[in-house]
């Protein structure tokens, strides 16, 4: 049995399925409800209800206070509708967000490439076309775990919007059993499914500042579609990638980097290690991202847009170093996958939505 929520401030009507919760049967209608963990931790997803019923499922304590229940609030995350049902969330007009509904997919590996000691890079080929912009994500299902995964995509569309194979960088996450399983038992030819896009990680277009793009780990995955994408569309502002890795072994896709700054001018590429390894041959930078971007930029971010991609610490770390340098929330876009040791953890009272 089905019910209908409608959607304030949008005014949209859309079907709910019975066991489905609020946030997956609006994503897949191309309706963006803010979110970050997707599993009740984080409270991002906060919702009012205003009218009907919903069952509060698994949403912890502490991100849905029991006052906050008594006042008709909710997790998208983890609700499903008890009746037919009005809500009010969080949503912006975002001019450069494409309405992109989700959609599961099913795919094979295509290819699997080794691109440093703990990162595999894995090509997908899908069975239907996947439409994104670049930067956004998709969820992976782990067939051992029951559960899925978040990657981003790190290749960039095509010039019509849509891919057929898409590529994947997967860190081994030690204790992780969907890394593991991933880097250990997939082989070339296996059969995934997946679904997706997801992410308000986008490039804005409309925007004419010049950009800086600020990645650490495998976090380089997102930022790698988008100036992929910049480039290709011929962006004439200034682009510039400062990525941190701890060691010259893990800084992946360093030579490609590298190869596109000789041939666009206006792209700049600043690697950073922050490992104590002794490297003979490295004369890049040493230390940490935000401290490297504050080197180059000379403590001053004023006028840019820039996009933060990595583990939380070092956007933590990226978001003090550019607000001491001049820079605002308008003009920062992050995008951080939360597990749920993250979400347990305070988020920074000086940003709503990074």
């Amino acid at each position: 049995m089905s019910h209908q929520l409608t959607l304030e401030p949008l005014g949209a009507t859309i079907d709910v399925e019975e066991g489905q919760t609020v946030l997956d049967a609006a994503l897949r209608q191309g309706i963006y409800i803010p979110h970050a963990c997707g599993h009740g931790l984080c409270g991002t997803c906060k919702v009012q209800v205003c009218d009907g019923e919903v069952d509060h499922g698994a949403a912890n304590p502490f991100a849905l206070m029991d006052m906050e229940r008594d006042d008709g609030k909710t997790l998208a995350c983890c609700a499903t509708l008890l009746s037919d049902a009005t809500i009010e969330a969080d949503i912006e007009d975002e001019p450069d967000a494409q309405v992109i509904p989700v959609r599961d997919f099913g795919a094979a590996a295509a290819r699997i490439v080794q691109l440093t000691p703990t990162i595999k890079a894995l090509h997908l080929r899908l069975d239907t076309p996947i439409r994104y912009q670049a930067g956004q994500y998709v969820q992976v299902r782990i067939p051992t775990l029951g559960q899925s995964r978040a990657f981003s995509i790190a290749n960039a569309p095509d010039s019509d919007g849509t891919a057929t194979e898409i590529e994947l960088n997967v860190r081994l996450v030690p204790g992780g059993a969907g890394t593991a399983w991933l880097h250990e038992s997939l082989a070339e030819g296996s059969r995934l499914t997946l679904c997706g896009p997801y992410g308000r990680f986008f490039v804005r277009h409309t925007a004419t500042q010049p950009m800086i793009f600020m990645a650490g780990g495998s976090g380089l995955s997102s930022p790698r579609a988008m100036i992929h994408e910049l480039l290709a569309r011929g962006h004439e502002q200034p682009i510039t990638l400062v990525y941190g890795q701890r060691s010259r072994a893990e800084l992946y896709y360093d030579e490609e980097f590298r190869a596109l700054a000789r041939r666009h001018p206006r792209f700049t590429y600043v690697p950073v290690l922050s490992g104590d390894e002794e490297c003979p041959d490295w004369s890049g930078a040493r230390g940490f991202v935000h401290e490297a971007a504050k080197a180059h930029f000379n403590g001053n971010f004023a006028g840019h847009k820039v996009y933060l991609c990595g583990p939380p610490p070092m956007i933590e770390a990226c978001i003090s170093t550019l607000m001491q340098g001049r820079l605002f929330e308008r003009d920062i876009y992050t995008e951080k996958f939360i597990s749920a040791a993250d979400a347990q953890q305070a988020r920074s009272p000086l940003f709503r939505t990074i």
